[in-house]
């Protein structure tokens, strides 16, 4: 088993005359006797016969006839600067609807960039309710901020000193 191991990793190189003497001899031993191994060898040289042949002379594929390729170019190049005016010209009308359209389009997209870029309007509250009142100080004044809608009132006093 170790020894098909062995012969079978050299079999490419004994096919080739790659090994040297006492390689060569014991990987020759072993292929006379292992079936296994003398398929392996089987299969590479008709391989390499199928490589060779179809690298040979014989199958070489002929230079491609590049005789017409740039007459081929200058008639594709005539031709298509005939085709330009005519269809330059069916598509002409087409031209300035495709431009006030899209100057169109850019205004409204820049209209709405700067609409919804815009800070939003301050939200109005209820209103504020202030009355003045008296105190029995006569430096001090009052202030009441009351809203209707909210149960909470607030009261300043000013000119109170200790």
């Amino acid at each position: 088993m170790l020894t098909c191991y062995r012969t079978r990793k050299r079999i490419g190189a004994y096919l080739d005359g790659a090994l040297d003497r006492a390689q060569a001899e014991s990987a020759a031993r072993h292929l006379a006797t292992c079936t296994a191994c003398q398929r392996e060898a089987a299969g590479l040289r008709e391989m390499r016969a199928l490589l060779q042949q179809a690298l040979s002379p014989v199958g070489t594929v002929r230079e491609p006839d590049w005789t017409a390729f740039w007459p081929g170019i200058v008639r594709g190049i005539e031709e298509a600067k005939r085709r330009v005016p005519v269809q330059g010209r069916r598509r002409a009308w087409l031209r300035p609807r495709w431009a006030l359209g899209g100057a169109l389009v850019a205004a409204f997209l820049v209209s709405m960039m700067l609409w919804t870029s815009a800070p939003p309007p301050p939200a109005v509250e209820a209103p504020v309710v202030v009355n003045s009142a008296n105190s029995d100080y006569p430096g001090a004044s009052l202030m009441v901020y009351h809203t209707p809608e909210r149960d909470m009132t607030v009261v300043w006093v000013f000119g109170v000193d200790d």
